[in-house]
């Protein structure tokens, strides 16, 4: 479809839905959620494990195809941890699974069917034994991981440097960099002094506020949209829906 036909109150029906199913099924499961948070698609959304949070305006969308899935792995004595700052963005298909620690900064963002580990999962020689090598792994504000890309234990990412696209990153990664290939090397270095316009700066207000200003957009947008159009772009779809 070219356009969104949904009519205004099937949106916000939807919206109310999703908005229930994270209070009630997703955040029992962290130790913390801030508030604004939007996940799209909660149900394809899994969170396994131990102490994992996120801060304010966090941001997920996951797919049927493609679950998203955030695990802080071990028993309650010895665990990982994931923690996510405000105003991260996780898009469908990625996996973020910790047995020692994992934090990312705010206003980061990961793309699509990335994964980030601070474990090995398995000895060399014991491949019996769980876990295997692990080492905390931090990326600092304003990164972003490029789509299909690795992050493997130990490593730290300085603040807005780039992983790019399948990137494999098994070393430590400077501030204000791109680093591409396998393994990730840098390709390119970034201007510290120029501005920058992060994830953040979307989300100056409150979430009350943010809210009524999303909703209003979505008024405008949606609000001449019929029941009968949309059904018949369902059953009947043409060139111009």
């Amino acid at each position: 479809m070219r356009h969104d036909h949904r009519p205004f109150l099937l949106l916000r029906a939807v919206l109310a839905f999703e908005d229930f199913w994270v209070r009630h099924f997703l955040a029992p499961r962290m130790d913390g959620l801030g508030e604004g948070h939007l996940i799209r698609k909660p149900w394809y959304v899994q969170i396994r494990g131990f102490d994992v949070s996120a801060g304010p305006f966090f941001h997920i969308v996951a797919d049927r195809a493609r679950p998203v899935e955030i695990c802080g792995w071990g028993s309650p004595q010895e665990h990982g941890a994931v923690v996510l700052g405000s105003h991260c963005l996780i898009l469908p298909g990625v996996r973020i699974q910790s047995a020692a620690r994992i934090e990312i900064g705010d206003d980061c963002m990961v793309a699509a069917g990335a994964y980030i580990t601070d474990a090995d999962w398995h000895g060399l020689y014991d491949r019996t034994h769980e876990g295997g090598a692990r080492a905390p792994v931090v990326l600092g504000k304003n990164v972003w991981i490029g789509e299909g890309a690795c992050v493997l234990k130990g490593v730290t990412i300085g603040e807005n440097s780039v992983v790019g696209a399948r990137a494999v990153v098994a070393e430590d990664v400077p501030a204000n960099v791109v680093v591409a290939g396998n393994p990730a090397r840098v390709v390119k270095e970034l201007d510290p002094a120029e501005p920058r316009k992060t994830m953040g700066s979307l989300f100056q207000e409150s979430p009350e506020q943010v809210k009524a200003q999303q909703k209003y957009i979505q008024h405008l947008a949606l609000a001449k949209n019929s029941w009968s159009r949309w059904l018949r772009t369902l059953l009947f779809p043409r060139r111009s829906d």
